[in-house]
């Protein structure tokens, strides 16, 4: 939000220096992020003066030149060239000198500089209003006025504003100080504070009166819980045009464009007071009625900017007698506003409700001024004085008539909220006390009035702009923030305390699966976890059933959440493939959302997404793809750190994976992986395979809590090795295989790995061969020959019967 320190010294007479106001705002809470000037006119018209033109003739070598001679109060006059028609002998000229920056009309600075124009030289610019940016003319120079002094410094003369702008950065809860009025209040309880007294200077509405009634609007609110107060009047025989150069000059320093005198106004009390305001065209008002009302859904709008709009059965309309004019408290309509042939307005000011504007906003995508302030939450006592303020303006700069009463629609006046205060409460929160008159000052600087006193505390009522300040720890805050944070006392002795914590806490177990996966290449990646509406709908069965819908979704795109962290993954993956990015390894901790019979579920997940190659190429090491054994090695390997074993799989039944397996710990599902289905991955425009691992962490979490780890000395007899090379059928897994070998020797085979496989020509038709090593160990004793060779037979036996094996 900017604030404009020159419209701030309107409220508050202070000569601070802008740096050490700002720092009093950020001290009180209003953030100041930044401070910036400005200038009404850019550059300021430094290096621009007042000069005489001696002499006029016609340039030598150029019909349409002319060589002048200007007197700018230097010792010699110098000699420009200029192209003006209307430059003559006598004038008295704006004359940009040698060095100076000008600015055109796009912003793009250029200096002025000694040259030659058709063989003579120029030594400076007479300049026309538009090269100054005084103006859009550009017909001919301009003209001074004659009696102006030689060598005046023309920002003297038109008497350029300069000003320091505040960024604030406002949090949310402070309403009450987006304007001007509102961050001097706030300015004028630190100044108290500090032995400071600043008096507030509000802007006067006592000369306020109807001149007539000749133009009635008949005012009626249908919705009353949307909208609580609504207020309006007329004025007629307004002009509009231009706003005069302090208006415009006002709105420029906040980054507002001005449009024209009315509806500048309107902005301006909207940024003075923080009361938004709307201004009808009266002649476009048909049967010479408001309506406030909601329309049926799927009704047609056409706003300001020209979009049509369908709008929703809750969003809250201002109409006429026969249409819709604007969307209440958001935007305004196409064909009612303001413009130049307008010479009557119904001026509407009115409090609307928060949530209401809120939805209706974000419905259409809709950010502005107006809705900024009411879904914040205004003052609902100021919206009749801010009418008749901008009433007043309208009249003043636009001439016109207060033809009408004030409309004032406020059925069910809102009470000011009441709070009681304890001495132990603030000295309890705050850790020190503070003296009790310099609560009650603060609190009077604050106008929270104080209803009673007692001997524990305060009766306070609270003023209805303070929409934030509803329980004794929100007064306390207020309280602390004006007293100032920085003048808490810190005891010099800390004391703490130790927790005791568990190895199986779901963060620790978090950073070592993590400190894993990034060894081994993959990048931790964060995700939203809201979605768009129909992300994974086709994928999932019955998945949209499933889903949990945002009551109050910032957009389409963010209105549901994630069922799967795979959608997430692709929309990362996509990010970084059209950045030419091709060779991905990510992984992500976070969390699926399911709606169930019991209500609403939230579960803990691990995923792994890869596609492309497993590393860069190197000189050393071509580029690998990433398949599906590779996936499955990096899911071993975390599984297998954290101690988790005697893992169970079976082929998937995943509806996001076309080809995987689940691996499970007794019945409990800890992990399912494989390949993404090809047309989830095309929704995405992703053309490669993508591998997916799902780790279900809230098992993974309680199964290695529960693991028990055995510790084992390292053995001091040899491991033997010995081969197989087995022709078995294609339809035989090695996992078969494996699980046989332990099978039949529990006691001295301690690994098992298959080493090669062959499917070659030279092999019958339907077979393969496996070369398997087996790794056998006595941790008592060396094993003998005898002992191989008999569990080696033994093996050979299985294989051939129960697997119909043949030793190659």
């Amino acid at each position: 939000m900017k604030i404009s320190y020159n419209w701030l010294k309107q409220f508050l007479q202070l000569d601070w220096e802008a740096e050490r106001t700002g720092e009093l705002l950020t001290n009180l809470g209003l953030e100041v992020e930044g401070i910036t000037d400005f200038e009404s006119v850019k550059g300021g018209l430094n290096g621009v003066v007042v000069g005489h033109v001696l002499d006029c003739k016609k340039h030598p070598n150029a019909d349409r030149l002319k060589l002048t001679s200007v007197d700018i109060g230097a010792e010699t006059p110098l000699q420009i060239v200029c192209g003006a028609p209307n430059v003559a002998k006598g004038q008295k000229v704006p004359v940009a000198t040698i060095g100076t920056t000008l600015y055109a009309k796009d912003g793009e600075a250029w200096q002025i500089k000694k040259g030659k124009i058709r063989g003579e030289e120029s030594h400076g610019m007479i300049c026309a209003e538009d090269e100054l940016g005084l103006g859009h003319d550009h017909d001919g120079i301009m003209v001074l006025d004659s009696k102006l002094k030689v060598g005046t410094p023309c920002n003297q003369v038109f008497n350029v504003e300069k000003d320091k702008v505040f960024e604030i950065g406002l949090t949310p809860n402070r309403s009450d100080s987006m304007s001007h009025y509102g961050v001097a209040r706030d300015l004028k309880a630190g100044l108290a504070h500090q032995k400071i007294q600043k008096k507030l200077i509000t802007p006067s509405n006592s000369n306020f009166s109807v001149d007539n009634r000749s133009l009635k609007i008949d005012v009626s609110v249908a919705e009353n819980h949307l909208a609580p107060r609504y207020c309006g009047l007329t004025i007629s025989n307004i002009l509009v045009q231009d706003s005069p150069d302090w208006l415009k000059n006002r709105l420029r320093a906040i980054g507002l464009s001005p449009i024209n005198n009315v509806v500048d106004i309107t902005n301006y009390v909207l940024h003075e007071l923080g009361q938004p305001l709307h201004a009808f065209d009266a002649a476009k008002i048909k049967g010479n009625k408001i309506v406030v009302k909601t329309l049926p859904a799927g009704s047609k709008f056409v706003t300001l900017d020209g979009v049509e709009r369908e709008l929703h059965q809750e969003d809250l309309m201002i109409c006429d007698a026969a249409k819709p004019m604007c969307i209440a408290g958001v935007f305004g309509g196409l064909h009612s506003g303001v413009d130049t042939d307008t010479t009557a307005i119904f001026l509407e000011s009115a409090y609307f409700d928060p949530v209401s504007i809120r939805k209706t906003a974000k419905r259409h995508g809709l950010n502005t001024d107006a809705s900024f302030r009411f879904e914040r939450g205004i003052d609902i006592n100021l919206t009749e004085y801010a009418l008749i303020r901008a009433a007043l303006l309208i009249q003043e700069i636009a001439g016109g008539e207060i033809s009408s009463e004030v409309v004032d629609l406020y059925s069910n006046k809102k009470e000011d909220f009441q709070v009681f205060l304890t001495f132990d409460k603030i000295n309890k929160l705050i850790g020190q006390e503070i003296p009790r008159d310099t609560v009650k000052a603060i609190l009077s600087s604050l106008e929270i009035k104080v209803n009673n006193i007692t001997e524990s505390g305060l009766g306070l009522t609270i003023p209805s702009y303070r929409t934030d300040v509803q329980r004794e720890v929100d007064v306390i805050e207020e309280i602390l923030r004006v007293y100032g944070y920085n003048n808490i006392d810190f005891n010099e002795k800390f004391t703490a305390s130790v927790a005791r914590t568990s190895k199986f806490e779901n963060h620790i177990l978090q950073n070592v699966v993590g400190n894993l996966l990034a060894a081994k290449g993959f990048y931790e990646i964060m995700t939203n976890s809201l979605v768009a509406n129909d992300e994974g709908v086709n994928a999932e069965d019955n998945v949209e059933n499933d889903m949990v819908r945002m009551l109050n979704p910032l957009s389409a795109d963010l209105s549901v959440l994630r069922t799967s962290m795979l959608f997430s993954g692709l929309e990362t993956i996509r990010h970084n493939q059209n950045r030419q990015k091709q060779h991905l390894k990510f992984f992500e901790f976070g969390k699926t959302y399911n709606t169930t019979a019991n209500g609403h579920r939230e579960d803990n997940h691990l995923c792994l997404l890869a596609t492309g190659n497993q590393f860069e190429e190197n000189w050393a090491m071509a580029g690998k793809k990433a398949d599906f054994f590779f996936l499955k090695g990096i899911v071993t390997a975390i599984l297998q750190r954290l101690g988790i074993t005697s893992i169970q799989e079976k082929p998937t039944e995943n509806q996001l994976l076309s080809e995987g397996i689940t691996m499970k710990v007794n019945k409990v599902v800890v992990t399912e992986l494989g390949l993404v289905k090809k047309n989830i991955g095309s929704q995405y425009d992703i053309k490669t395979e993508v591998l997916f691992a799902d780790f279900n962490w809230d098992a993974i979490l309680k199964i290695a809590a529960e693991n028990e780890i055995i510790f084992t000395e390292i053995p001091k007899f040899p491991e033997v090795k010995r081969d197989f090379a087995l022709l078995l059928d294609d339809k035989i897994t090695y996992k078969e295989v494996h699980d046989l070998a332990f099978s039949v020797e529990r006691q001295f085979l301690q690994k098992v790995n298959l080493f090669d496989v062959y499917t070659g020509n030279k092999l019958p038709e339907g077979k393969k061969s496996y070369a398997v090593n087996f790794v056998l160990q006595d941790r008592a004793k060396t094993l003998t020959d005898k002992q191989i060779d008999k569990i080696m037979s033994k093996l050979q036996q299985a294989y051939t019967k129960q697997l119909g094996a043949e030793l190659r």
